[in-house]
């Protein structure tokens, strides 16, 4: 009987209206994480002016929202790979526009912290947002549309950033479960009808034969991806891998499969980049408001001398922090391109939470370097911070063992 895979589908099908309307849906999702972190910037000052905090407690704000980032980023990617993408997407959005719209309303400064904790812990789930859609997409076009996906009175501000969550509950119901999933829960049929809705909105035909999750991978297929053929699972090790998962304690079993002979390389290197990116980047936001208004008493600092000498210090801080968040844009969207296809489908949500829990740990971590330095008066040497985790960063990223270009999601 003849068969055909999900990535066969997707490859006939190619990118179209759903896959469009998929793009919008995570895109919201996106755009509420993006929402929340630019917030950072502009809601420690305000706050410290208006409940009269200091500055530990100014920077605490932000950390207390990474620190949820990393808490929920781990448990949205565990019950993702469990139950399903659509039940996260329910989940976090609920939690975060509730929260989101309460912070709102806070009547102290201990009010807001603990809102804005929860809140981090449903923004931590973008990462399933963006897995979520890249199951969707054809393999010669993921990486295009990844790009496409990351491109997209405080009081008032905290109300707004709630309301990309709202929209992703008004469409909700007819929010498709990712194919690839339901394949890997052996749910067949389920995925059938997600690759004929598909079908009819981009006005294509599936394939002739039996949707089928398993077939022979292509030796051709290994060596055009990756010289190393043991990152690039066969279908039958996938099938033995996810048994055994089954057959043990779950999150448990998945971290050893992530650590395992075949992933380790791959997993430690991710977890390390993940985390400089958030931490530079995150910093770099930071920073922007910090050295564009350089405190008076740090007279003796380099970096107020050439303020003294040359007035253009806001323009140059401005414009170099403006390509700096270009680039670093660049390089997360590449990674949130990376991770997924790196990962099987049984593990894939769970391995990129861990990984962007990592992340969430530089989250925590860059405001005590990026606000805490820079009121001692170390302005230099929390740049020379940021450089140094930027630069390993770059050389692990040449050291990851395969390339995922063109690659069928497995």
């Amino acid at each position: 009987m003849e068969t055909y895979t999900t990535d066969d589908a997707l490859t006939l099908m190619g990118f179209g209206k759903f896959q469009a309307l998929v793009l919008a849906y995570a895109g919201m999702g996106w755009v509420a994480e993006a929402m929340e972190v630019m917030l950072l910037s502009f809601l420690g000052p305000v706050v410290r002016e208006e409940w009269n905090v200091s500055p530990q407690d100014e920077s605490l704000l932000s950390s207390v929202v990474f620190a949820g980032m990393l808490i929920g980023a781990c448990a949205w990617g565990f019950i993702s790979d469990r139950y399903g993408r659509k039940t996260v997407l329910l989940l976090s959005t609920l939690l975060t526009s509730g929260l989101g719209l309460l912070s709102a309303l806070s009547i102290n400064y201990l009010c807001l912290l603990v809102l804005r904790f929860f809140v981090g812990i449903g923004v931590g789930s973008g990462h399933v947002f963006s897995s979520w859609f890249l199951e969707f997409v054809p393999a010669g076009n993921r990486g295009t549309w990844m790009a496409v996906l990351s491109a997209l009175s405080w009081r008032w501000l905290l109300a707004l950033s709630s309301l990309p969550c709202f929209l992703l509950l008004l469409f909700f119901r007819i929010t498709p479960e990712s194919p690839r999933y339901l394949c890997a829960q052996n749910r067949m049929t389920d995925a059938r009808f997600v690759l004929e809705r598909m079908a009819i909105a981009n006005q294509a035909a599936l394939p002739m034969g039996v949707l089928t999750y398993h077939q022979e991978t292509k030796t051709e297929c290994i060596t055009h991806v990756s010289e190393d053929e043991h990152l690039i699972p066969v279908r039958e090790k996938e099938h033995t891998d996810r048994n055994a998962i089954s057959s043990k304690s779950g999150a448990v079993a998945v971290l050893h499969k992530l650590l395992s002979h075949n992933l380790l390389k791959s997993t430690l290197l991710l977890w390390f980049v993940y985390y400089a990116s958030s931490f530079a980047y995150y910093g770099i936001t930071l920073l922007t408001s910090q050295l564009s208004d350089v405190n008076r008493s740090c007279k003796s600092d380099l970096v107020f001398e050439v303020h003294q000498n040359n007035g253009n210090l806001y323009k140059d801080t401005f414009i170099t922090s403006l390509a700096a968040r270009a680039c670093g844009t660049g390089a997360t969207t590449t990674l949130c391109l990376y991770a997924p296809e790196v990962y099987p489908t049984y593990v894939r949500s769970t391995g990129v939470g861990i990984a962007t829990a990592i992340g969430k740990i530089g989250g925590v971590i860059c405001p005590l370097v990026a606000v805490g330095m820079l009121r001692s008066c170390h302005q230099m040497e929390a740049v020379l911070v940021f450089e140094l985790v930027l630069f390993l960063a770059g050389v692990s990223c040449i050291l990851f063992p395969v390339e995922t270009k063109g690659r069928e999601m497995d």
